[in-house]
């Protein structure tokens, strides 16, 4: 168990508990993408699955997933089918746009680019073997971000249309919400500079900068994420990281088995 810095007697209730389970207390919520790195240092099972709290699996979830695994070894991850409370699909797999954002599938693909990170199986060893999780994401984007340093790396992702979970979207953090929008876009300038081609990147912070540049001219939006202070804490994050996300990238391109460009030239627009 990975306590995210709980303050409302999970400590004690683990403790207490009978199971005697194995816990690791962190000292401060570190997020979805805080806590999935935080149970990398200390899990010794060939597979980790990621399963968010507002996700629910149908019987035989965890064992689709695996059988996929098996039988595909050139692949390091397979991703769910989520659905929404009726049955319909939120995320068949994840495509990545001509933009540079991570997009939920609702219509079945030959072939995915990613996974949504809210129900995923993926190899142990090699999730290690290219860095980890992102935890300074929070949340949101640390599944794109997986995805992409895996297919940098030569894996292949699989999708399992069997492999169901029932999903209730955004229930911790309100898509549309302010911090959904900040932690998403600070997230995706993030990746792109972590993961993509130098052209890419610099064109969408760029973009991103002269339209907040310009927005105090254009009225109060309606949309949080158009909003003058929250781009601005956007850049104000991604200045304060540069340092280190640069580092990342080279990390990132040490491990490569593939050009940067070989990979967005396959997947981007799809």
């Amino acid at each position: 168990m990975i306590d995210n810095g709980s303050s409302d007697g999970t400590a004690r209730l683990l403790a207490e508990h009978p199971s005697k389970p194995r816990t690791l207390r962190l000292s401060s919520n570190k997020g979805y993408a805080g806590a999935l790195a935080a149970a990398l240092s200390i899990v010794d099972t060939p597979f980790i699955a990621w399963l968010n709290d507002d996700a629910e699996p149908v019987p035989g979830w965890l064992a689709a997933l695996e059988d996929e695994l098996a039988k595909a070894p050139e692949a390091a991850a397979a991703g769910s089918r989520l659905e929404h409370a009726d049955g319909s699909p939120q995320s068949l797999g994840v495509r990545l746009t001509a933009d540079g954002h991570g997009a939920d599938l609702t219509e079945p693909a030959p072939d995915v680019f990613g996974f949504c990170g809210g129900a995923v199986l993926l190899r142990t060893d090699v999730l290690r073997e290219i860095g980890g999780v992102p935890a300074e994401f929070f949340c949101y984007y640390e599944d794109t971000d997986t995805a992409w340093r895996l297919r940098l790396a030569g894996w292949d992702i699989r999708q399992v249309a069997e492999a169901r979970v029932k999903h209730l979207h955004g229930a911790s953090t309100a898509p549309g919400s302010p911090r959904f929008h900040l932690w998403n876009e600070r997230n995706r300038l993030l990746l792109l500079l972590r993961c993509a081609p130098a052209a890419v990147a610099v064109k969408q912070l760029v973009k991103f900068t002269a339209l907040t540049a310009v927005l105090p001219f254009r009225g109060e939006p309606e949309a949080p994420n158009f909003r003058l202070t929250l781009r601005l804490r956007v850049l104000a994050a991604i200045l304060t990281r540069l340092p280190a996300t640069l580092r990342a990238r080279r990390e990132i391109a040490a491990g490569a088995t593939l050009d940067r460009g070989e990979v967005w030239d396959a997947w981007a627009g799809g």
